[in-house]
């Protein structure tokens, strides 16, 4: 199928099914729709078992349904449960779905023992890669199917992982900042010189934050960098990109004291701390018509900024603006599959046991205190793939432990902020200083 058939698809599915979820009546028309309708799969009921027979110690069960090509074990309930809260099993035990699946795989034949494992509930997919049994799953919400159906592409490609089409959309994202930095580098007065070269990067890096920004929200709205730039004649972009990266830098009343007559649009960008856009003094060229079209139109109409992968995109920017790199044709990272074979056994496999373990608000309490004074040090962190991904599955930890704390519904404008980990214990040594 195309994109843009599967895009339609997965939309029409997530609409159809969004008010529905009987767990007996309509789980198997669920799968067969979602892999025929959204992944192409012809004939599913021969792609897909289900009800299949295994033992649960001495007792016959039954797996809601296993797809066999892939390696993929799902146990489905109905829309009204919660997939991380425990149930009450036949026998008396609480089982979360997962410690569910996870019983019926004991007893199965090494050969069929799934590499993923899926809880679902219709509205929500818990995904568990089995490499790593004890991490945090991927989430995938039905609403959210339109825009992220390639992440369940694994059900049909045996060798597809979650992550290829971020790293694909890390690539790409690569692939514009490089024909934008190639652009610009034509318009410096001297091409070769080391500060022209530390100039370029540095704008390099404010343009893609903008672009980011905007995606994301940040800027408070879609295409708000796109619309500045698009308003300026081409003779004035240079300069309008001088004030706009001096305003950002700007709180409210440092904005008033500069300048109390501020245009409006100017003022409308927020602040953006961290020091991103406090360097006055890099040398920034006049934009060619070329240029601004790459903005407008590759960078900023026909991508989106916030799908990229934090995790490798780093390393790809990196890969991107390095001279060395660049001349050598090289282009590096570290996969987020690595990442995981060195940090969960170093500590993040220990500390999900240990969460999974608390019985009490105190032992919560606790732990939570235990994670916010954990400390991340990298002494060679190159563009900082390994801390990155540290401190997200870090904080998924939290998050989930914040759930149990206070609810699933998390007032933040109601209380102080219940959030305890902070990035200032994450640290890293580097060599290369533009990485």
């Amino acid at each position: 199928m195309k994109e843009t058939e599967s895009k339609a698809a997965a939309k029409a599915f997530a609409e159809y099914w969004k008010d529905k979820g009987y767990e007996k009546g309509e789980s198997a028309q669920f799968w067969i729709d979602l892999l025929e309708h959204v992944l192409g799969i012809e004939n599913a009921r021969d792609y897909i078992t289900f009800e299949k027979q295994a033992k649960i110690d001495t007792s016959n069960g039954f797996i809601d349904a296993v797809i066999p090509a892939t390696k993929v074990l799902i146990e489905q309930k109905g829309s009204d449960k919660d997939l991380r809260k425990p149930i009450k099993q036949s026998d008396g035990s609480l089982l979360s779905p997962f410690q569910q699946a996870k019983r019926y795989i004991v007893d199965l034949p090494l050969s069929e023992h799934p590499k993923w494992v899926i809880t679902c509930n219709f509205q929500e997919f818990l995904i568990y890669d089995m490499e790593k049994p004890n991490g945090e799953p991927e989430q995938i919400l039905l609403k959210d199917l339109p825009k992220e159906y390639y992440r369940l592409q694994f059900l049909v490609e045996e060798k597809s992982e979650l992550l290829d089409r971020e790293e694909e959309l890390s690539m790409e994202a690569g692939r514009i900042v490089g024909d934008l930095y190639e652009a610009l580098l034509k318009q410096y007065k001297n091409p070769e010189s080391e500060d022209t070269l530390k100039s370029l990067n540095k704008l390099c890096v404010r343009l893609v934050f903008c672009l980011y920004a905007e995606d994301a929200g940040i800027f408070g709205e879609r295409l708000k960098f796109h619309n500045y730039i698009k308003g300026l004649a081409l003779k004035d972009v240079r300069r309008g990109l001088i004030d706009l990266f001096r305003v950002l830098d700007m709180n409210e009343a440092q904005r008033e004291e500069y300048d109390p007559y501020m245009d409006e649009e100017l003022a409308s960008f927020p602040y953006v701390n961290g020091g991103l856009f406090a360097d006055e003094n890099i040398e920034i060229p006049h934009f060619t018509q070329e240029i601004v079209d790459l903005l407008l139109r590759n960078a900023s109409e026909d991508f989106d900024w916030s799908d990229i992968s934090p995790t490798i995109f780093g390393a790809v920017f990196e890969s991107t603006l390095n001279p060395e790199t660049r001349r050598s044709g090289g282009m590096h990272y570290t996969s987020l599959e690595n990442i995981h074979k060195v940090i969960d056994e170093l500590f993040l496999d220990d500390l999900q046991a240990e969460f999974a373990a608390i019985k009490t608000k105190k032992q919560l309490r606790a732990f939570h205190d235990k994670l916010a004074n954990i400390k991340i040090f990298d002494p060679a962190c190159g563009s900082g793939n390994f801390l990155t991904e540290s401190y997200l599955s870090l904080r998924r930890i939290e998050n989930e432990l914040l759930k149990r704390q206070l609810g699933i519904k998390i007032q933040f404008g109601e209380l102080v902020n219940p959030i305890k980990i902070s990035i200032a214990n994450f640290y890293g040594i580097e060599i290369n200083d533009f990485a």
